[in-house]
């Protein structure tokens, strides 16, 4: 049934599966016609937000169904602003659109209000007021208790599709986020191998700058110099957290969700240790890379805004 992929798909009865990763970006639409030639269509879209938020829109005679179906999207999503807009129209357009007048009169009176209060409100738009709720109606009559299980069942048929969408969503993005993961590994690798010749660079430096100024130095002190400076920027427990944090976010992609804010976490600490590469480092190399790092883990963290 609707009801049992609508649990599966959002990981309830998962059979041993492994864990998804869900997108929070999806569109689902889902439509019926019914005996009485009556068209249901549902149409959910969802993009990412920081917490769980929806919004319906459907005919104002069925809206007392829209409690179920708000607690139904809260059981199986987490996260994401979600719009579900239901509506209900006669077969083969034979349904006549009527215009609300009395509302349409009541809202223009109440806009000459605001304009003499506030002259720099524009006019709304003839399109504006005829999206205003309840001011298209027609001849057609819903019976609420009627149409309660067919409108729940095309939500969840139409759920399903959603949360199929955003599993698909998710795969995608996983397998791009573990690309993106293996490109900060291949740079820390980099970055390391350079790392190793700080002291001969910082040393090669010093001698040449001696040379320009023409000053004679204490092979012993230029020695403790060399070390000092070397020392200042030494990046191996900066290299260490990297990695550390990288196989962090390959354990949390792999593991069950929710995905989103533990990666978004993880994408801030990698950032912070690549900062600390480029502040610290004293060749142009590494400096480099660690911009190229910067840039790798800024499309990480612009992924994972999508991730549930």
């Amino acid at each position: 049934t609707a009801k049992m992929l609508v649990a599966e798909l959002a990981g309830e009865i998962g059979g041993g599966q492994p864990p998804m990763v869900h997108s929070m970006t999806a569109f689902a639409r889902a439509q019926q016609e019914l005996d009485d030639g009556l068209v249901l269509t549902w149409e959910l879209k969802s993009v990412n937000h920081r917490f769980l938020e929806s919004q319906f829109r459907m005919p104002e005679q069925l809206r007392p169904l829209e409690h179920d179906a708000r607690e139904l999207l809260r059981r199986h999503l987490g996260r994401g602003k979600v719009d579900c807009t239901l509506r209900a129209d006669a077969g083969g357009g034979s349904h006549r659109l009527q215009l609300n007048r009395p509302l349409l009169l009541q809202i223009l009176a109440t806009l000459e209000q605001v304009r003499r209060d506030a002259p720099e409100v524009g006019p709304p738009s003839a399109m504006e007021l005829l999206r205003w709720p309840g001011m298209l109606g027609g001849e057609l009559e819903l019976n609420v208790d009627a149409l309660a299980e067919p409108v729940a069942d095309l939500f969840e048929s139409a759920l399903a599709d959603l949360i199929a969408h955003r599993q698909r969503e998710g795969e995608a993005l996983r397998d791009t986020l573990y690309g993106r993961l293996d490109a900060i590994d291949a740079l820390v690798d980099q970055i390391r191998r350079h790392s190793l010749s700080v002291s001969h660079h910082v040393a090669q430096r010093l001698k040449q700058r001696l040379a320009e100024l023409e000053a004679a130095v204490d092979p012993e002190r230029l020695e403790q110099e060399v070390a000092l400076l070397a020392s200042r920027g030494d990046i191996a427990e900066e290299l260490d957290r990297l990695r550390i944090h990288v196989e962090e976010a390959r354990t949390a992609l792999r593991g069950p969700g929710p995905h989103g804010r533990r990666l978004d976490f993880l994408t801030q600490e990698l950032n912070r240790e690549a900062n600390t590469v480029g502040a610290k480092s004293v060749q142009a190399e590494i400096s480099q890379r660690a911009v190229d790092l910067k840039v790798v883990i800024e499309q990480i963290r612009e992924q994972v805004q999508n991730l549930e």
